[in-house]
């Protein structure tokens, strides 16, 4: 994806909504649970409060961006993104910055092990078949997007 096809939440927002943003983040109060529980992923963003949120519209852009097949649902009371199963689910009680689980879905599997190339070390394993990616901010967003989205084309291929 070249600079041209940038998301537009990775281009620009206003310095006055990031700073009331940061003050919300200090704050550490996450309105997450005032979206809606069910419904589409659009009317679950329109009501979210988060001090995160311009990272968690840029980065569902770029997972919905890295396969046609990738849809999306609310899982979990979080937006989510399945193929033929849900695969990737927003973190929103992250501390610092966003946070997306990686997964194979609600069940377990026995012997399922991931092996998914990661050289740039975005991933903390959490468990055989299930990772965390964690991004900073939208710069960090922007830094790291070729290789978040080849981690996930690289996981689908394994949901």
């Amino acid at each position: 994806m070249g600079d041209s096809d940038v998301p537009q939440a990775l281009t620009g927002f206003h310095s006055a909504v990031r700073n009331k943003e940061v003050h919300a983040m200090a704050s550490k109060t996450t309105k997450a649970d005032t979206a809606p529980k069910t419904g589409s992923v659009e009317d679950f963003l329109a009501a979210l409060e988060h001090p995160f949120k311009p990272e968690i519209l840029a980065l569902r852009t770029i997972v919905l961006g890295a396969d046609a097949g990738i849809a999306e649902g609310i899982k979990w009371n979080a937006p989510s993104f399945r193929t033929s199963e849900y695969f990737a689910t927003f973190h929103l009680r992250a501390k610092e910055g966003v946070q997306m689980i990686l997964h194979r879905g609600a069940r377990k599997r026995d012997g399922a092990t991931v092996a998914i190339g990661d050289p740039e070390a975005l991933l903390e394993w959490l468990g055989a078949d299930r990772a965390s990616v964690r991004f900073r901010d939208l710069p960090d967003i922007r830094a790291r997007q070729s290789a978040f989205e080849q981690i996930i084309r690289q996981w689908i291929r394994q949901v």
